[in-house]
């Protein structure tokens, strides 16, 4: 599947990291990326992070009545309890394993790339870190869960007992979210933890289905705090 990108990419250095930030079901990079700004009055932005915020590719949505939209998978209905559509979800990780490996192409290892993403992009980068690809830095997701027959828990539960080197995990919800239930996402972190994944559930209070701008800065930091800058030498 094609994917449109967007990038932001700070000009004054050669970035040593990579974040790529999945928008949710109908929208896109573009408005991921303004969202974001609008929220924070200035761009998601680092020295030395290039920050990648992909298209998802227009496609029949069921949710949506079958019509078209931008969504990076297919399921039946937004709901824990609905069959995950792995078919759906599998021609898309070809698409997200091709930015990942443009960045490891062009010399960032795994070990500096962080997937994340809002919504069904969460979900989807939780499928990226966890199902696979376990070697990147980090995932987080906000707002998002998984299907209780997720195919993301089988993957982890054939690993080694006790591994150690699963990305960490950062996951933000709304309490008061009316479209996916905050119940959803810490039941899907919960699962996760269980198995042997290490990260943090941040409740967002007084919050529904949306971005907040307090959540941002926490990203922020977390990100800094995975993806510290460091000293490179590409000739």
């Amino acid at each position: 599947m094609n994917l449109i990108r967007n990038q932001i990419r700070h000009t004054g250095r050669t970035h040593s990291a990579t974040v790529i930030f999945l928008h949710g079901s109908g929208d896109n990079g573009t408005n991921l990326m303004d969202w974001i700004r609008i929220l924070l009055r200035r761009n998601l932005e680092f020295d030395h992070i290039k920050l990648v915020y992909p298209t998802a590719p227009l496609q029949p949505y069921t949710p949506n009545g079958g019509q078209m939209s931008n969504v990076w998978f297919d399921r039946d209905s937004i709901s824990i309890a609905a069959p995950e559509n792995r078919s759906s979800m599998s021609k898309i990780y070809d698409a997200i394993h091709h930015i990942i490996n443009d960045e490891v192409r062009n010399g960032i290892p795994l070990e500096r790339i962080i997937v994340g993403g809002f919504s069904m992009g969460g979900a989807l980068a939780l499928h990226t870190g966890y199902h696979l690809n376990t070697n990147i830095a980090g995932v987080f997701a906000c707002s998002s869960f998984l299907n209780h027959d997720s195919v993301v828990y089988e993957s982890l539960s054939k690993l080694t007992k006790g591994q150690t080197d699963l990305p960490d995990l950062l996951m933000f919800h709304g309490d008061r979210d009316d479209l996916v239930p905050i119940e959803w996402g810490l039941l899907s972190f919960n699962k996760l933890t269980k198995l042997g994944v290490k990260g943090n559930f941040t409740t967002l209070t007084d919050t529904y289905h949306e971005l907040k701008r307090k959540e941002l800065h926490e990203l922020h930091k977390w990100i800094l705090l995975k993806l510290p800058p460091i000293e490179i030498n590409r000739s």
